[in-house]
């Protein structure tokens, strides 16, 4: 019920935006959002590399309504490639299809996503594209592929909660890509996804086992030790070398098992959340650990209630 609670109100325009406006002054956001800035987001990312963690930028929001929005994405992705390269940062940028008019315009869309990874090949760095939620996915898929074809730095995300992945990476597996396996985050129906952790588990250790086949470059993007653990076992039973694949994390989850895993000698990547538009997505954060939802709500909501004071 808690989880539910978190995922409505997360969509709540009016009442994240309210949040959002006191800034970030809760430590906790802090530790799950690297800032509002670019500039924030860089330096957090620099920390991470002294600490010999690659990163990848990710510009939060979504679905933007026009093509000038779309356009400004694009520039704002650009300048973020561009900021990680003068910083000689080892990182890449995940990128959204609905910030760059999937809703409205796909063809925009495309072409935007070729800027990017055009820009991004000059720079000698990739680019991954998120998967969103459900109703996007035949779309992305598509545009993955035209890019991919003319752009071998683009990687992509896939969700092991959807009956349909498995089939998805076979369709994908000719373009031998980068894919990197989530679970997946959006609410979505028990007609196209399972819903019990067990089942979602099971299903993301046979992907897995397909990931690392040969055919694609694995990126293990996962918190639970459990699921790190089988495609450890999987890496040490078919010795697979250590350039063709990497683990992932988010942000200031799980700190303790992403030492564990730099200090076993993998290759470990930090995907590096920031933007004005950071409280959604920081409530879908708090809802994946539901014992600290109260707390940190009534303190963020007191925040952004607070009466202003008067000179």
């Amino acid at each position: 019920m808690m989880r539910s609670l978190i995922f409505w109100v997360s969509s709540k325009k009016a009442v994240t935006s309210t949040i959002a406006r006191n800034g970030m002054r809760s430590g906790f956001a802090r530790r799950f959002v690297a800032g509002e800035t670019l500039e924030e987001a860089l330096a957090a990312s620099a920390e991470l590399g002294r600490a010999s963690r690659r990163v990848s930028l990710n510009y939060l929001g979504e679905n933007v309504s026009s093509p000038e929005e779309a356009r400004t994405v694009r520039d704002n992705y650009i300048e973020m490639l561009r900021g990680l390269d003068c910083r000689s940062i080892d990182g890449n940028i995940s990128i959204k299809l609905t910030q760059l008019g999937l809703d409205f315009d796909r063809t925009l869309c495309r072409d935007l996503t070729m800027e990017i990874a055009a820009t991004a090949q000059t720079l000698c760095r990739d680019i991954e594209v998120d998967m969103e939620a459900s109703a996007y996915i035949d779309a992305t898929l598509d545009i993955f592929e035209a890019v991919r074809k003319q752009h071998q730095n683009v990687g992509l995300a896939v969700q092991a909660y959807l009956y349909r992945t498995e089939k998805d990476i076979e369709r994908l597996a000719p373009l031998r890509p980068k894919l990197r396996l989530v679970k997946g985050a959006y609410r979505e129906p028990a007609s196209i996804a399972w819903q019990k952790k067990s089942e979602v588990d099971a299903n993301y250790r046979r992907l897995v086992d397909l990931l690392f086949d040969g055919r694609f470059y694995p990126a293990i993007a996962t918190h639970d030790p459990a699921m790190q653990e089988h495609a450890l076992t999987r890496l040490r039973e078919r010795g697979v070398a250590a350039s063709a694949y990497e683990f992932q994390m988010i942000y200031g989850i799980r700190r303790d098992l992403q030492e564990s895993i730099r200090q076993a000698g993998h290759a470990l990547r930090i995907y590096v959340p920031f933007g004005s538009d950071w409280c959604p997505y920081f409530m879908r954060r708090l809802s994946e650990r539901p014992a600290n939802c109260i707390f940190v709500l009534r303190s963020l909501i007191a925040e952004a209630f607070r009466p202003t004071r008067k000179a």
